[in-house]
C-alpha cells in the first residue's frame, strides 16, 4: 500500500468517524482535528496520486474552511466562507480547463435551472442574512459558477459533476442551519448528517472522478 492509498483510506476513515460521532454534537478540538483531517487527507491523496494542482489547492482550501467553521464563535464564519469562496473559484478554473460535452439544449437547460434556482434561494434567504447578506450573495455566485462549470463537463467526468451538485446541496442545507434556525434550537441530527454526507461525499467524488478520468 503506497502513500496515496494510505491517505485515501485515512480520509475515508476520518470522514466516517466525523459523521458518526461529531457532526451533530457541536464543536471541540477533537471534532476540529477529525473534520479538517479528513479533507486535508483528501488533498494529500490527490497530490500523491499526481492530480492537477488546482484540485489539490481546492481541497486544501476546503480543509482550511472546515477548520474555521469548526471553531467556536460567529467571528470565524467570514474567514470560513472566504476559504470556501476561494475553493469554489479554484474549482471553477479547474472545471473550465477540462474537456466539455458538446453543447446541447439539455446541458444549457440544466445550467439555467441551477443558476435561477440558486439565485432564487439566496433571494428568499436574504431577509434573515443581516450583515452577511452581501458575503452570502458573493458566495452564492461563485458556487453557482462552479456548478454550471461542472454541468458542462464531458460524461467521463460524471462523478465530478455529481460531487459538485452534492457540494451545492450541502451548502444549501448548511445555510438554513446558520440563518433560519432559531439560536436557541439545537441543530438537527438528520440535517447535520445530510450536510456532512453531501459535503464530504461530494469532495471525495470530485477528487476520485478527476483522478479516474485522467488516469
Amino acid at each position: 500500500m503506497d502513500g496515496a492509498q494510505i491517505s485515501l483510506f485515512g480520509a475515508l476513515a476520518l470522514g466516517l468517524v466525523y459523521g458518526a460521532a461529531f457532526c451533530y454534537r457541536g464543536k471541540g478540538p477533537v471534532a476540529l482535528l477529525v473534520k479538517t483531517g479528513s479533507t486535508a487527507l483528501l488533498a494529500l491523496w490527490a497530490y500523491l496520486a499526481g492530480s492537477p494542482v488546482l484540485l489539490v489547492a481546492a481541497l486544501a482550501l476546503s480543509s482550511a474552511g472546515d477548520a474555521f467553521l469548526a471553531l467556536e464563535g460567529e467571528r470565524w464564519l467570514k474567514p470560513g466562507m472566504a476559504a470556501f469562496f476561494l475553493a469554489h473559484a479554484t474549482y471553477v478554473a479547474l472545471f473550465w480547463g477540462l474537456e466539455a460535452t458538446p453543447r446541447d439544449i439539455l446541458d444549457s437547460s440544466a445550467q439555467v435551472v441551477l443558476v435561477f434556482a440558486g439565485a432564487g434561494f439566496a433571494r428568499w434567504l436574504s431577509p434573515w442574512l443581516g450583515e452577511m447578506r452581501w458575503p452570502v450573495f458573493a458566495y452564492t455566485a461563485v458556487i453557482l459558477m462552479m456548478g454550471a462549470a461542472a454541468l458542462r463537463l464531458d460524461p467521463v467526468y460524471w462523478p465530478v459533476t455529481l460531487g459538485a451538485i452534492m457540494f451545492i446541496a450541502s451548502d444549501m442545507i448548511l445555510s438554513l442551519q446558520l440563518f433560519r434556525k432559531p439560536a436557541d434550537q439545537p441543530v438537527g441530527t438528520v440535517s447535520s448528517l445530510g450536510v456532512w454526507t453531501l459535503y464530504f461525499g461530494g469532495q471525495a467524488l470530485i477528487a476520485w472522478g478527476m483522478l479516474n478520468a485522467l488516469a
